[in-house]
């Protein structure tokens, strides 16, 4: 057992070494808890890496990304020795950090400290919900933990404390998370920053709290796992290791932390462990073990396979069903009846409305929000909040939460099974900017909804004004973002987030829009909602709210003779995916104004002339604050008389 731990250290040390670049540190403390977890606790196939009722596991803390290569290597996920030797390279399978899509086996990206624990939290949750909608007696089909190895870093953020609480009040029992306490780091001792009870914290969330003392001790290690495994509350095992270990002069230092160990001290470390020389070395007998690990481990999935198929003769339905949803088929809106419920109304409650029609033709969509339900209408009505007797709830209460409802809207994601969506004001996007730009990386279906969409927020003031938020959420690659313009358009750019790959923010008003000309031509993220009469004069282009404000600056320069065609635009990176022809005819080359109540820089890709914010809002009624700031028919046509 020794060896195979040693071979996972090696492996590690060796890969970091070889790039020059890495942390070292953690792959080699935490070694032996990985080797407990993946060899005699964990539930997988490496035959069959996406296997829906495997068990997950998350390495949270992913700047130790050397160790969960290593085993992905050993256990034959697909990893070759040569990927380990190309650790960091470009192209290579074995990114700095690990990333989800690019290397088999691994179940999310992780790196940015604590985004790994909260999206365990979203797996356990989803784990929980799919298994109440499919579990018949006798026939436990979905049954599988979520595990994560976390370190001081990764609790020290609060995101994961955010994630922590709601775990807890859930009762996510079948989520485990192994703390690599080291006390160790970049800078030195957690003595400087971090100096709270851990095991009393976490007790304080309704978490089962388990110690190991020793980090190396595999037999401990693998009592509390089944122990943990017992509990009726999620479960934290604090195992106290040495950052380094092995490592002769640099072991339980900072210097470990970061940086390669150099050829001087590998060579030591070696001869500590009685290891040959050789670079990239794994023992013969240390091949055999992992071989027979893994015929051992593929048997997991060959009686899942069995049981699902005794599962279907009896329940055929639920069989097609959770094929249907492992797959990610969704059932659509219809839109051409959908189009004959038009109304005045705010796009919030036109998303909300969108929410309810979806969550009826699909009972694996569900969500919530961080506390803001009944203004964001993100509410599913009659489905229930998910909890822990009410494991089927469709409504998600995450608390004022927004940093962990976007990491663990992620994790549901990626456990595969549920479109997800989670909801706040725009502003506090700001909170969720990491978990986005993740959702982004990933290019996962993450659906968010962010209400309150500009200086249309009123009295609120410019706290809760979006400005900039706009700009930021589309300047992120792979990230759609709608901004609809009235009841049927936001139906349609939910129709297209669901059509679309990646993560998409819907962007809703408070204020009630008139109806407009739209269609389902919205799909393709920017047409014409009013042709001009004969010649083109100019183009007012716009979004949102403001479209109805083009269109009153249309129809005012019109009694001066003057053409205007307008085109609503509520997906930029939607009609820029259409073809040149098409954009050349919605957009041809003529006098154009971009009018939207947000940053204005995205827009001069279009033209020089835009009507938008350059500062921060202020408190007033809304009416009054779009006529200071000059969205006004009169501002729009008095600049469009003087290009």
């Amino acid at each position: 057992m020794n060896r195979s731990i040693n071979t996972i250290r090696v492996l590690a040390a060796e890969a970091v070494e070889k790039a020059n670049s890495g942390h070292p540190g953690l792959p080699l403390g935490a070694a032996t808890m990985a080797f407990v977890l993946w060899d005699k606790v964990m539930k997988h196939s490496p035959k069959s890496p996406t296997w829906f009722d495997r068990d997950r596991f998350v390495l949270s803390a992913g700047h130790g990304s050397a160790l969960i290569y290593s085993l992905l290597h050993l256990y034959d996920y697909g990893l070759s020795m040569e990927d380990l030797k190309s650790f960091r390279q470009l192209n290579s399978k074995t990114p700095g950090h690990p990333e989800y899509g690019h290397t088999i086996g691994v179940e999310t990206t992780t790196g940015p400290l604590g985004q790994g624990f909260a999206n365990a939290v979203g797996m356990a949750m989803a784990e929980r919900y799919i298994a109440a909608a499919f579990n018949k007696p006798n026939f436990d089909l979905i049954d599988h933990y979520t595990y994560t190895i976390v370190g001081d870093g990764c609790l020290m953020e609060g995101i994961s404390y955010e994630a922590a609480s709601l775990a807890g009040k859930l009762q996510l029992n079948k989520l485990i998370a192994l703390y690599d306490s080291n006390k160790i780091t970049i800078e030195g001792s957690t003595d400087l920053a971090f100096t709270e009870n851990v095991k009393e914290r976490f007790k304080a969330m309704h978490w089962e709290v388990l110690e190991v003392e020793d980090g190396n001790d595999e037999k401990t290690i693998e009592e509390m796992l089944r122990l943990a495994k017992l509990s009726k509350q999620p479960s934290l095992i604090i195992v106290k290791t040495v950052i380094g270990y092995g490592a002769p002069g640099k072991a339980g230092s900072h210097d470990v932390h970061g940086s390669p160990l150099g050829k001087e001290t590998i060579d030591a470390m070696k001869k500590n462990f009685g290891w040959p020389e050789d670079d990239f070395f794994v023992p013969d007998d240390v091949k055999q073990h992992y071989v027979s690990s893994r015929n051992r481990l593929n048997i997991y999935v060959d009686e899942w396979e069995e049981l699902f198929k005794s599962y279907s003769e009896i329940y055929p339905e639920d069989a097609s069903k959770m094929k249907d949803w492992i797959s990610g088929k969704l059932n659509l809106l219809d839109l051409d009846q959908l189009k004959t419920t038009e109304k005045t109304t705010a796009t919030r409650s036109a998303s909300g409305d969108a929410i309810n029609a979806i969550s009826k033709l699909n009972e694996n969509f569900i969500g919530g929000s961080a506390d803001l339900a009944p203004s964001n209408k993100t509410n599913i009505n009659g489905g229930g909040s998910f909890g822990f007797e009410t494991p089927l709830g469709k409504n998600i209460h995450f608390g004022v939460r927004e940093h962990a409802m976007g990491a663990i809207l992620n994790g549901l994601t990626l456990h595969g099974g549920l479109k997800v969506f989670g909801g706040t004001f725009l502003v506090f996007s700001d909170y969720m900017k990491p978990t986005i730009r993740l959702a982004a990386l990933m290019n996962i279906n993450t659906t968010f909804v962010f209400t309150h969409d500009s200086i249309g927020v009123g009295e609120d003031g410019p706290t809760h004004q979006p400005i900039e938020h706009l700009t930021m959420l589309r300047s992120i690659p792979n990230m759609t973002v709608y901004r609809p313009a009235d009841y049927f358009e936001t139906l349609v750019c939910w129709q297209s987030a669901l059509l679309n790959q990646g993560p998409a923010a819907i962007i809703a008003t408070r204020q009630n829009l008139k109806i407009i000309n739209s269609s389902t031509e919205a799909l393709k993220g920017g047409y014409i909602v009013k042709p001009e009469s004969n010649q083109l004069d100019g183009i007012l282009i716009a979004t949102g709210s403001e479209v109805n404000l083009a269109l009153e600056a249309a129809e005012a320069l019109k009694a001066e003779n003057i053409d205007i065609r307008v085109v609503s635009m509520p997906s930029l990176e939607i009609f820029e995916k259409q073809s040149k022809a098409y954009q050349d005819e919605i957009l041809p080359k003529a006098k154009t104004i971009a009018i939207e109540a947000g940053s204005p820089y995205m827009w001069y890709k279009y033209t020089p002339y835009v009507v938008g914010m350059t500062s921060f809002g202020a408190s007033a009624p809304a009416e009054e604050l779009f006529e200071s700031f000059n969205f006004t028919k009169e501002h729009i046509v008095n600049l469009f008389k003087s290009i």
